[in-house]
């Protein structure tokens, strides 16, 4: 029974950041009905995010290693990932459901510095290469007068979704580098008792600040007036934009929310499992997507109590022998949700008018 018990904390744990991820798969495909694929790289992007702010002279030299410097690093990722989250839902999905300025000189400006990093690495020729790539994309952007069609097509913007994906995982790899490294140790750990169950510290932090964001996120739904406003816009975008809701800002305001949520869960795992990588996020991502539709994607408590279920499997898996099967425990209930309940634990069925 100690056994199953210890196995039971370490799955809540375990599931907890997964149900993290997965709330910002749910509450994108709750507003826009998109799947962003992205999400999982913003996870990389928050663990990476939170390794830099860790390493810094300010968390090293005058915080140290206690929960205040652990507090700085994850609001600080937590940051990083939400401004993130804005830009791709700025300069990638926006376009693809409105005519969206801007949007070419941003990503020949981000080209232009990527080529300028390989061929010198310097600060000067990055802003160089940034520059010119931004003159020429205001140049077919105003000049030639190539922009965003105005026509929406959800495999367009799917498509555009992946390749966002691609471009974190590899562009990770350039400017991190591929090679791992090893989160460090910003919260004091040591062997809670607890009846008799032997408990790391790290994880009771974990599990704690999971709940805590998941209890805040449910209050800002469901209690703000902008909560209210994203329901609105997931309920009918058009009846909301006519209702004078600014519909864009409330999307913005969803991928910021998901990704900084996102960054947190890079944290939280990066706690337990320090070895990271710029292709970290294709797993845990997957398997936070699988969590999101066992629990109903499009619901947030059905996100956290999917979360949990394959948290708590998959630990159940390894604690009892069968580490091998693992990966794909996720994929066996995803097969098994699809054939037996397609919308998910606490999903509803939508009817389209045809």
């Amino acid at each position: 029974m100690e056994t199953f018990l210890q196995q039971v904390v370490n799955g809540i744990s375990q599931g907890s950041a997964y149900a993290l991820i997965a709330l910002g798969y749910t509450m994108v495909y709750g507003v826009l009905r998109l799947i962003n694929f992205a999400h999982a790289d913003v996870y990389m992007i928050g663990a990476f995010s939170g390794y830099y702010l860790a390493n810094s002279s300010l968390v090293q030299t005058t915080l140290g290693t206690s929960v205040f410097a652990a507090v700085v690093v994850m609001v600080g990722a937590m940051a990083i990932c939400a401004c993130v989250g804005m830009l791709i839902e700025r300069f990638a999905y926006r376009p693809g459901r409105s005519p969206a300025p801007h949007v070419l000189p941003f990503w020949l400006g981000i080209l232009g510095a990527g080529f300028g990093y390989q061929a010198e690495g310097g600060a000067i020729p990055i802003f160089f290469g940034s520059s010119v790539g931004a003159m020429v994309g205001f140049f077919l952007e105003r000049v030639v007068g190539i922009r965003p069609e105005r026509r929406y097509s959800s495999l367009k913007v799917l498509i555009v979704a992946i390749g966002v994906s691609l471009f974190l995982e590899n562009g990770g790899q350039i400017v991190f580098g591929a090679d791992p490294k090893f989160f460090p140790q910003i919260i004091p750990t040591r062997p809670v008792q607890i009846g008799g169950l032997s408990v790391d510290s790290q994880r009771i932090v974990v599990l704690g600040v999971a709940i805590l964001l998941m209890v805040l996120l449910n209050l800002v739904v469901n209690y703000t007036k902008t909560g209210k406003a994203m329901r609105a816009v997931s309920f009918n975008i058009d009846a909301a934009r006519l209702m004078g809701i600014n519909t864009d800002r409330i999307i913005a305001f969803t991928f910021a929310l998901g990704s900084a949520l996102a960054g947190a869960g890079g944290i939280l795992v990066s706690l337990m499992y320090p070895r990271i990588d710029p292709l970290m996020g294709i797993m845990p991502g997957l398997k936070a997507f699988v969590a999101a539709v066992l629990g109903g994607i499009g619901s947030i408590t059905g996100a956290m109590l999917g979360g949990l279920i394959i948290g708590l499997a998959e630990v159940m898996a390894v604690g009892y022998g069968q580490s091998t099967y693992r990966d794909a425990i996720a994929f066996v209930i995803l097969v098994l949700i699809l054939l037996v309940k397609p919308t998910g634990i606490m999903g509803k069925g939508m009817v389209d008018k045809v």
